[in-house]
């Protein structure tokens, strides 16, 4: 993972394995990290965000569970290939980035319901 980046706000009220999980699912389903690339091992990224290994391990456990990556002793945790998406599985995924975006900046569900409602009914930006 050379390019993207993976950064943990101790501040936010959202625990840090779930901030590690959605950045890599984000990084993942945008397309930043490819099918069967490697990811840092455990206890390197742990080290590089200061968590505990137990912290990244929840987080690769979960992507894990998500068939999102693959983890095989030896060969480390890989991203799994995707299958061929369909329209409303790529509309879930971009809701799932844009509610992850939202929360990380702090918006309510009330708040993100909203601004999808008054994006709905404007005009579509240039």
């Amino acid at each position: 993972m050379n390019q993207p980046t993976v950064r943990v706000d101790t501040s936010s009220p959202v625990p840090p394995y779930e901030q590690v999980r959605l950045q890599l699912a984000d990084l993942i389903l945008g397309g930043h990290l490819a099918a069967n690339d490697r990811l840092p091992a455990v206890r390197q990224l742990a080290a590089d965000l200061g968590l505990a290994a137990g912290t990244v391990a929840r987080a690769y456990r979960e992507l894990e569970a998500a068939d999102l990556v693959i983890s095989r002793s030896g060969a480390g945790t890989r991203v799994t290939p995707r299958p061929a998406r369909s329209r409303e599985t790529q509309l879930a995924e971009a809701a799932h980035t844009y509610i992850a975006d939202g929360r990380r900046a702090g918006a309510t569900d009330d708040q993100l319901l909203t601004a999808v409602r008054i994006a709905l009914s404007g005009p579509s930006p240039s």
